[in-house]
């Protein structure tokens, strides 16, 4: 691999602030409720929990435009919510991280919420607010044509992040990667769920190792030529064109039709991967539409997602930290 770190110092030092990147997918809103238990209810047997503290953050593709407005790029998002009071408090924080949220789309089913009770260091109670079936005609036409304008706008690279809530179905999914293509626009895909050939097409697919044995006809261990010979099952039926494999503590894996790259982890420890694939693609995406040489790309994700895996709980990584990283 032609490792060029003066490169990828020199975008993000100077360059990455100028890109533009979309993301389309299920839009949530992640609130805890952290609170000590001292007590059984004499109501049912079920512990009191004393609300401490309450904390809300974006989630799904949420979370994903996060990242990318960390990183200094110009970040767009495409999605569902309802119109309710989760919303509100969704379109204040991206307000306040200067996400583009035009593109969002109100439809009357509840905007998704998970809602978490931590009672010490214990969950306890997830209460999810959600409506997981594909919307009506008209909202995804809707969808469409937030698509179609933001494209017309100027979009440097496209993120499709699925997290199965309804809105990525094989129509849509179909929809962005031609309009895409017609754009000249890379698309690269954060999967969920085993129907993958709705994703035929996509430039980059972004897997970690269990979505990747989800749809496999045997599993497979977390070793280079076995995720090689995975990623080119994965190309050849899907026609998906490169697989950039997540793999914890392995590291990054870049597989396309010439070269297979693997690239090590660089956290000392790995102490917790929640978030680290909104990470991964966000920087390999920003890196995408700043055309940076993919594998070039791929080492930048890696990077990031060191610092994020060495971080306690969903930790998104800024422009500065990275920085700092390279240099």
């Amino acid at each position: 691999m032609q490792l060029d770190k003066n490169v990828l110092y020199e975008f993000m030092n100077s360059q990455a602030g100028g890109c533009r990147v979309l993301v389309v997918g299920d839009i949530m809103l992640d609130k805890y409720y952290y609170g000590e238990v001292k007590r059984i209810s004499p109501e049912a047997p079920v512990p009191v929990t004393r609300v401490i503290r309450e904390v809300e953050t974006l989630g799904g593709a949420a979370n994903v435009a996060h990242n990318l407005a960390l990183l200094g790029c110009h970040t767009s998002l495409v999605g569902f919510t309802g119109d309710d009071y989760h919303c509100r408090i969704l379109l204040d924080k991206l307000s306040l991280k200067k996400i583009d949220y035009t593109g969002i789309v109100h439809t009357p089913a509840p905007t998704t919420t998970k809602l978490r009770i931590i009672g010490g260091h214990q969950q306890m109670l997830r209460l999810d607010f959600e409506e997981t079936s594909p919307s009506e005609e008209k909202y995804q036409m809707a969808i469409q044509q937030r698509i179609d304008s933001k494209l017309a706008e100027g979009i440097d690279s496209v993120i499709i992040s699925d997290y199965g809530k309804g809105l990525c179905t094989e129509k849509l999914c179909q929809y962005i990667i031609n309009q895409c293509h017609l754009h000249k626009v890379p698309v690269a895909i954060d999967p969920k769920g085993n129907s993958w050939h709705k994703y035929a097409g996509a430039d980059y697919i972004t897997p970690n190792l269990k979505e990747i044995n989800d749809i496999l006809p045997m599993p497979i261990e977390n070793k280079d030529e076995e995720i090689k010979k995975a990623a080119q099952y994965i190309r050849r039926k899907y026609k998906i064109a490169n697989v950039l494999a997540t793999r914890s503590e392995c590291g990054l894996s870049l597989v396309g039709s010439r070269r297979a790259t693997h690239i090590p982890t660089l956290a000392q420890e790995v102490f917790d991967v929640s978030g680290a694939g909104d990470t991964v693609i966000a920087v390999f995406a920003l890196a995408l539409a700043g055309k940076i040489d993919p594998e070039n790309g791929a080492y930048l994700a890696n990077l990031a997602a060191s610092v994020v895996v060495a971080k306690l709980g969903t930790y998104a990584v800024s422009r500065d930290e990275l920085i700092d990283k390279l240099s």
